[in-house]
């Protein structure tokens, strides 16, 4: 029991379930990639295993930059390092050895993407850092999330072409546009202790437009990408429903409300998992 106990720890100290977000579009990256080469369920058995092992490392990274200020802020003042569940020690050791493990499975997938790795890594740690050098945080974090399509479109073998890159920008803008909203709840916390985003450069209300218009450019990237690379019918009404999420999402939240911030938030996980069972239909059913 104190083991399944412990396990859970560290599942929260993750957030383990948030892996919903960024999987479905590595898997959508090898899905399309598969309609060029051959990709084997071996191989998306490795891919997931790179994105859980990056995902780890990046949160752990995240959960250590951040403890100080965890620790100060009412919203995240029980994330598991402030409160003492699990120690700095054990997110290092923790963070090594999913760091460790990334590389490992990426060893096993292909040279390339062994040689990409530190890359893809400093690239979701980055993000971390950046609040306190930039406002343009939620970029970076559109930017960390945009490597999953192109992590699994690489990974399945699949080589330069423009549907990853496409694939990424709608991505990256949907991450962005979500982590927006997100950080307007940390307004005022933010500013008190000199951290950098866009509400705390631009406001609530000219952040909401920014989120908004961010995605826009979702529901357009994809849409295009299911034009040209011919997905058909099935694949577009997969994106119509993606972008009524996205309105719904962005309905809940206004500069006089920010209570159902998390409400929205926790509607992404519907977004990916949507859009790679419709795309799924539409490469191998439709």
């Amino acid at each position: 029991m104190a083991l399944i106990e412990r396990l859970g720890t560290y599942l929260g100290f993750v957030r383990f379930s948030h892996t919903v977000f960024a999987l479905p579009f590595a898997l959508v990256g090898a899905l399309l990639a598969s309609r060029l080469v051959p990709v084997t369920w071996g191989r998306v058995a490795w891919i997931v295993a790179a994105m859980v092992t990056a995902r780890s490392a990046a949160m752990a990274f995240n959960r250590l930059v951040d403890a100080r200020h965890d620790a100060l802020n009412p919203r995240t003042a029980q994330r598991e390092i402030p409160r003492g569940a699990v120690s700095t020690l054990e997110a290092t050791i923790f963070l090594a050895v999913a760091s460790l493990a990334f590389l490992w499975v990426c060893a096993q997938i292909s040279l390339l993407c062994v040689a990409l790795a530190p890359v893809a890594l400093a690239i979701v740690f980055w993000y971390s850092l950046a609040k306190r050098y930039t406002w343009a945080t939620q970029f970076f974090l559109g930017l960390a999330m945009a490597v999953a399509p192109v992590g699994g479109w690489i990974a399945a073998g699949g080589g330069p072409a423009w549907q990853p890159v496409l694939l990424a920008v709608a991505i990256g803008t949907w991450v962005g546009g979500f982590d927006v909203l997100y950080a307007c709840q940390d307004l005022e916390f933010d500013r008190a202790h000199g951290l950098r985003s866009i509400p705390v450069r631009f406001g609530v209300a000219r952040a909401i437009r920014i989120s908004r218009a961010l995605h826009v450019v979702t529901v357009g990237g994809l849409a295009w990408l299911g034009v040209l690379a011919g997905l058909g019918m099935v694949y577009q009404v997969g994106v119509a429903l993606v972008a009524a999420l996205l309105v719904f999402e962005q309905s809940l939240v206004s500069d006089t409300d920010l209570s159902q911030v998390k409400r929205a938030f926790d509607l992404n996980g519907w977004v990916g998992l949507l859009y790679l069972v419709t795309t799924g239909v539409s490469v191998y059913v439709a």
